[in-house]
């Protein structure tokens, strides 16, 4: 099979990422070397490549997916927000400036051609590309010089699929009025409809599918079905998924309760879902006080605006929370924007040009922001949990001077991060999806706690490789999957004539 296919959607949030994923596993099992492309993604949840490319997450998890190593060229334009109207441009993995909107809006043209060439880099090394659109196909107002949607299908001439959440209401209207915005030269790339999240009685559903086929011209290829407890990686800042998730039962005779922090420029939520897979760990995110009293570990996560969250740290109250609870011995963690809050000091004239800010006090370290921005895959082992392996990815401005207290990691380039008592911090994301460092932190915040907890044995990439399982089973079960087969195969498709 050769070909290439956008699966957009009627608006955000309706499993774009999530059939992206399904489909790259169900081709990869079936022997098709594919790629996942991303032209333009906004998320605070980014990764490092092998060669220190920055690229969304969720691209990241499509390659694996799709059995690859990621790279920059799946995800080539990625805007990570700063605040409210400003974003950072990362292109081909590298920043390049912050932008606001009208700024990206002249940008664009000049980004189109390095979004056409990754995608023919990866058209030229792989049988099928799947491409995933952003937001809405049909944003008018976005239109021209648009990067991921129809904008892309016409440079690129690939057929687009359309991803609908029936779970959110107006589902048939989100689709017609899709396609009725569009003008007829993207309307011709319009190959296939997908219902996504759908639960109840098909019988019911039924009559609606026909009547869109026939009012549209566009086959419905299938529709997904809501599934319950599905784990992947997510787009957004606070995947609501994480939110006081239900726990697998304990293996001993006590659960662990951990809290994050609910920052709201918070980066990398994705480092608790490791957490979060150990039988009798929950994992809430919260703005709670009273939550961060009682958890038995607190995180305080990554964040793209590190001065600016900790001011409205403060103004919660959420600092005397902190204070409280590691003077009562509670576990503290702190990664990359939160080991820098919990630091003595931050030098700021980067991200928010406050220069020197107060930190929390927790540990004895300073951070100074630097313009260059580190991107790195470390390897080491943590001396104070056994000396077990740990490796995890950077992604900071900010340069850590520690000043007392003990390494957490130690490594070929030196030692790194900082523990005092129950407080530890790290620059490392992704640091407790190796197996060995999680359990042996988990069982070192049990024994602080006094909790009866035992680990789980199951490694943490077996769980995000049963993931992609399901969705591929999913694909093939409720997909007309030689329907899409045919769609990658043929490209471009004509829109066939309304009850044709």
């Amino acid at each position: 099979m050769n070909g290439a296919l956008l699966v957009a959607g009627t608006g955000s949030d309706v499993g774009k990422s999530v059939v992206v994923q399904g489909l790259c596993r169900w081709l990869a099992r079936g022997g098709v070397r594919v790629a996942p492309f991303k032209a333009q993604n906004m998320s605070l949840n980014s990764y490092v490549t092998l060669d220190g490319a920055e690229i969304a997450r969720a691209q990241a998890a499509q390659a694996w997916a799709a059995q690859r190593e990621p790279e920059a060229a799946m995800n080539p334009v990625l805007l990570k927000p700063i605040d409210d109207r400003r974003a950072q441009v990362i292109v081909m993995g590298k920043a390049v400036c912050l932008s606001d909107a009208q700024e990206y809006l002249d940008l664009r043209p000049q980004l189109a051609g390095v979004v056409r060439d990754a995608f023919e880099h990866l058209r030229s090394r792989f049988d099928v590309v799947v491409c995933e659109g952003a937001g809405s196909l049909a944003e008018i107002n976005l239109r021209e010089n648009d990067l991921p949607n129809m904008g892309l299908a016409r440079a690129v001439d690939v057929p687009v699929v359309v991803v609908a959440d029936i779970d959110k209401g107006g589902v048939f209207a989100s689709l017609y009025g899709s396609l009725a915005l569009l003008d007829d030269a993207d309307r011709t790339l319009v190959a296939g409809f997908i219902i996504n999240k759908f639960r109840g009685r098909f019988s019911i559903l039924e009559p609606g599918l026909a009547m869109i086929e026939e009012r549209t011209g566009v086959p419905v290829l299938g529709v997904l079905p809501w599934l319950l407890g599905l784990w992947t990686d997510a787009e957004d800042a606070l995947p609501a998924r994480s939110i006081a998730s239900a726990a697998q039962p304990p293996l001993g005779r006590d659960t662990l309760d951990v809290a994050v922090v609910a920052l709201r420029r918070m980066s990398n939520a994705t480092d608790a879902d490791a957490i979060a897979c150990e039988p009798g760990v929950t994992v809430r995110f919260t703005r709670s006080a009273a939550d961060l009293l009682r958890a038995d570990l607190v995180v305080v996560p990554g964040s793209k605006a590190t001065v600016e969250d900790l001011a409205e740290l403060r103004a919660d109250g959420l600092d005397v929370a902190l204070a409280d609870r590691a003077r009562r011995g509670g576990p503290v963690l702190g990664i990359c924007g939160g080991y820098q809050m919990l630091g003595m000091q931050i030098v700021d004239a980067v991200e928010s040009s406050d220069g020197e800010v107060a930190g929390l006090g927790l540990l004895p370290v300073e951070t100074v922001f630097a313009r260059d921005k580190i991107l790195a895959r470390p390897h080491g082992n943590a001396a104070g949990f056994g000396g077990v392996s740990a490796d995890g990815y950077e992604i900071h401005n900010g340069r850590v001077h520690r000043a007392g207290g003990d390494p957490l990691f130690e490594t070929a380039d030196g030692d790194e991060g900082c523990r005092r008592g129950v407080v530890v911090g790290t620059s490392w994301h992704g640091v407790f999806e190796p197996d060995e460092f999680r359990r042996a932190f988990l069982r070192w915040v049990a024994t602080v706690r006094g909790r009866d907890w035992v680990p789980g044995a199951n490694d943490f990439a077996a769980v995000r490789e049963a993931t992609f399982e399901t969705l591929a089973d999913t694909v093939e079960r409720y997909l007309d999957v030689s329907a899409v087969s045919e769609i990658i195969a043929r490209g471009a498709v004509p829109l066939r004539v309304a009850g044709g």
